[in-house]
């Protein structure tokens, strides 16, 4: 199978990134100030350098867990179904959790890994989203703090992939495929 030729049109810049963390974790401050140890938990893969950064970011005691979920695999669009693939090591109840995901889409993931987590009894649990596309909403689900509300485009960088490709990029950029010639 031979993939379809793209380029890749910068949305939002690293250093616009940057400024936003900034402004999330004075507000995750405000909410979480006054915990021992705030569990920030990474939804794997696409949110790893948001967590990396958010976590270095944070003015406070910080524990940092990983739960793996695949909902796209190697597609574009999501399957709807929501497969834990890697659990949380610790135990959460009675704790402050942060969940950290790289995007919201059909809000079908977020919403699943948020039912769970809250059968737990975490002491309080709250979620954080880079990107929000609030038009490809399938249940009513908001994320407790957005980076960037974005166009129903497909995107890459900063994390999150195409086929496990563009991770690397410092930047989220919009794919426009293009004609073979």
């Amino acid at each position: 199978m031979t993939e379809r030729p793209y380029v890749i049109d910068e949305m939002i810049s690293a250093k616009a990134i940057a400024a936003r963390i900034e402004e999330l974790c004075r507000d995750i401050h405000k909410e979480y100030g006054d915990t021992d140890k705030l569990i920030v938990v990474g939804l794997l893969r696409g949110s790893f350098v948001f967590i990396a950064d958010l976590a270095r970011e944070l003015d406070l005691p910080v524990e940092v867990d990983f739960m793996e979920v695949s909902s796209y695999g190697d597609a574009m669009e999501s399957s709807r179904e929501v497969r834990i693939l890697k659990d949380l090591r610790g135990q959460i109840e009675g704790r402050d959790v942060l969940v950290v995901e790289d995007i919201v889409d059909t809000g079908h993931t977020l919403n699943h890994v948020m039912a769970l987590l809250r059968s737990r009894n975490p002491h309080r649990l709250r979620s954080i989203a880079l990107l929000d596309k609030p038009t490809r909403r399938e249940v009513d689900f908001k994320s407790s703090w957005i980076g960037f509300e974005i166009p129903d485009e497909f995107v890459v960088g900063y994390g999150i992939d195409f086929a496990q490709r563009n991770r690397n990029l410092p930047f989220i950029g919009s794919v426009r495929f293009t004609d073979p010639d």
